[in-house]
């Protein structure tokens, strides 16, 4: 039992009582008033805590086996309540590894009802993790006491990359697919033919089937879509430039999540994806599948991998590539640039790969370095900090002129962008039929 703030008040009116009856009679009449009055409100006060036990709060909670990784995700503590209101305090022991809403949750009741109470918690380390107890404070009938209580809810969950961005990618993309959407993207940018549909406003002349037409005897326009069954081949660095910490997740864990976003759009519009990770060698080699089956493969083998503080062996990788996939496919390069000259194995390594491939150098870049850089500066030490910024900025740009010149590809995204500005160019290069 954990006294309320209305009983220490009624201990507090007890001894204001007992200063008046030792003032105004004798100090034996006020020391004994006291003990009496404390007795009568502690005794008051545990038989409303007994009351109290009877109409005890249940809880449950609900939260997904698979959290995403650097996400708000949710979590519901569902409260059913007996025959009488109650005021609650609730704190759920999520892992002390994750950030999230502060507790404890608070909230008045009335009786029989069920209400869920949503909160979120923020994890930035994949991993398995133990979620505990759920600690209830309920306060009496006569609100004199409160009733504290855990509830073992304990139970493992299993951080993974970011999945609700995979969902809300699978949506877009189907939405994208479907209905006049998919119609006005589709029409004269592929090389496959899909489909004859009527001519209507806007739509270009030069796809009419002039045949068709004149069998049917009104318009009628060649649909296209891009070719599929192409390979997309996705190598993700692992090496030491990936374990910097950037918006507060590991470089790699932004990288590995555009690597899955990208999959995934791959799968999506018909190609064969497959995927490397390396350092000093090719530490895992999933080989190109298609097919929605193939991306929780990739969910599964890719999760647990986590960044090492080695230098990554670029040509190695590139070499293991062409070993393994000997026909044409779109190779992309999830890593970090410094400069030219610390990046030179690097445009080295994807340099080899034109002509007989299509390579795809992808940075995440630290947005706070853009911050930096643009920040207004009135001292000495902000000055130089933002010249620096600047200066490897412009390094930056220089190594993409260099890797551009030899007819590489370039991306550079902020890492907690990079996903989206990924598939979007990626969708670019199947309309625009680069492979």
């Amino acid at each position: 039992m954990v006294p309320a703030l209305r009983t220490y008040g009624l201990l507090l009116l007890s001894g204001a009582m007992a200063v008046m009856l030792w003032l105004l009679f004798s100090p034996t009449l006020g020391v004994g008033g006291l003990l009496l009055f404390n007795l009568l409100v502690g005794g008051v006060a545990l038989w409303d805590h007994r009351r109290l036990r009877s109409r005890r709060v249940q809880v449950l909670r609900q939260v997904a086996h698979r959290l995403s990784i650097g996400r708000d995700n949710p979590v519901t503590l569902t409260l059913i309540t007996g025959d009488g209101p109650a005021t609650l305090q609730v704190w759920d022991a999520y892992p002390l590894a994750f950030s999230g809403t502060a507790m404890p949750l608070q909230v008045q009741l009335p009786p029989q009802t069920q209400q869920d109470l949503t909160y979120t918690v923020h994890p930035t380390q994949r991993g398995t993790y133990d979620w505990k107890y759920v600690q209830v404070r309920q306060l009496s009938p006569w609100k004199l006491s409160w009733h504290d209580w855990r509830l073992p809810l304990a139970e493992t969950v299993a951080v993974y990359p970011d999945l609700l961005g995979l969902r809300s990618l699978t949506i877009r993309l189907t939405l994208e697919s479907s209905g006049n959407i998919r119609r006005a993207r589709r029409l004269g940018i592929g090389t496959e033919f899909a489909e004859l549909r009527e001519y209507g406003v806007g739509d270009d002349p030069r796809f009419i089937d002039w045949k068709a037409t004149a069998r049917r005897g009104v318009p009628l326009v060649r649909v296209l879509e891009p070719e599929q069954e192409q390979t997309l081949m996705i190598l993700l660095d692992r090496g030491r430039l990936m374990t910097a910490q950037v918006k507060g997740l590991a470089r790699f864990d932004w990288g590995l999540n555009a690597t899955l976003s990208l999959a995934l759009a791959g799968l999506h519009r018909g190609d064969r994806v497959g995927v490397g990770v390396f350092d000093r060698q090719i530490h895992t080699w999933i080989a190109p599948q298609r097919g929605q089956a193939h991306l929780n493969t990739l969910i599964e083998q890719l999760t647990p991998i986590e960044p090492k503080l080695l230098e990554p062996d670029y040509l190695g990788a590139v070499t293991t590539l062409a070993n393994q996939q000997t026909r044409r496919a779109l190779v992309v390069v999830i890593t970090d640039i410094v400069d030219a000259t610390a990046s030179v194995e690097l445009l080295a390594a994807l340099g080899r790969l034109t002509p007989r491939y299509l390579p795809f150098c992808v940075t995440l870049r630290d947005p706070q370095v853009d911050v930096q850089a643009h920040r207004l500066t009135q001292d000495i030490p902000s000055s130089y900090a933002r010249a620096v910024a600047l200066d490897l900025l412009a390094q930056r740009q220089v190594a993409f002129a260099s890797l551009q010149q030899q007819g590489v590809l370039v991306l550079d995204a902020p890492a907690n962008q990079v996903s989206t500005s990924l598939v979007d160019r990626y969708l670019q290069i199947k309309a625009k039929h680069q492979l």
